[in-house]
């Protein structure tokens, strides 16, 4: 199994929403998520800087590339695109982070 991290940039103002649509995650959302093989998915926020990182383990990471085409998740990208920084497509603008340390 294999850990990726990311990182993300909530709207100023925007904690408790993000949060309360993440508690309402949809059920055929969270099911694509778990048929990519995601799985142990977490998303922290630092508050200073209102920074997201996501951290998930995944058997093949090659999987997540189809998730842009899934119509759910392009649903769900529109859903959230007005209270984080998005790509054109509506895509959460998402950049990778290199792991330097882990302890088992």
């Amino acid at each position: 199994m294999r850990r990726l991290a990311f990182k993300m940039k909530l709207h100023a103002g925007q904690t408790a929403e993000y949060k309360r649509r993440h508690e309402q995650l949809w059920p055929e959302l969270k099911q694509l998520l778990k048929q990519a093989g995601i799985e142990d998915y977490s998303i922290f926020l630092d508050e200073e800087t209102n920074n997201l990182f996501g951290v998930l383990k995944i058997n093949d990471p090659d999987a997540m590339n189809d998730l842009p085409n899934h119509p759910v998740m392009k649903k769900w990208w529109a859903y959230m695109k007005d209270i984080m920084e998005c790509n054109p497509d509506n895509s959460p603008v998402s950049v990778p982070l290199k792991e330097v340390f882990y302890l088992e």
